[in-house]
């Protein structure tokens, strides 16, 4: 296996989903405070994301991942990350996460437009383990102090590459 290989299998390949609704808001979901939590527990916010199985395509991963996390299917993919961004799990976490299997996550984002009325919106999903206890609804610029500290760097670039699609939106 050659070292780019090596490094990439050492990642998780995952999506990210930036959805905004049509006040140019971001949503965000507040992460369970479990113990078994494989990234940390806490009182963390984050944008859904989630892995991508195998010969998925990472569009679809997103689409997906959405449904399965928020109950969102009332979207229009509006723009997908120029780049695959990483970050790695701090030393302590990694032999918990996925099994000890990664260093971290290899993640390809997406931005879309929220189309549907929040009553869509259903953290306890049938079939799915609940990611979130609580959500909202967020400015761009709030972003960076409710992320876990190791993501943070994922998601500067991620607000810099959406940023131009978060403003009010009309329908219409």
């Amino acid at each position: 296996m050659s070292e780019d290989a090596e490094l990439i299998a050492a990642y998780r390949p995952c999506v990210g989903i930036m959805v905004l609704n049509p006040e140019g808001l971001v949503w965000l979901g507040r992460r369970l405070d479990a113990p078994a939590e494989p990234e940390g527990p806490g009182t963390w916010w984050q944008m859904p994301q989630g892995g991508i199985d195998a010969n998925e395509d990472p569009r679809e991963a997103a689409l997906r991942e959405l449904e399965e996390e928020t109950g969102i299917r009332s979207v229009e993919v509006v723009a997908e990350s120029p780049a695959w961004y990483t970050y790695d799990l701090p030393a302590e976490l990694r032999p918990k996460a996925w099994g000890g299997r990664y260093r971290g996550q290899r993640q390809k984002w997406f931005a879309m437009r929220f189309t549907g009325p929040d009553h869509e919106i259903a953290l306890q999903r049938p079939g799915h383990p609940q990611e979130f206890d609580a959500w909202r609804w967020a400015r761009l610029d709030e972003l960076e102090g409710l992320i876990v500290p190791f993501k943070r760097g994922v998601y500067q670039q991620v607000v810099r590459n959406f940023a131009a699609f978060a403003r009010p939106h009309n329908n219409a």
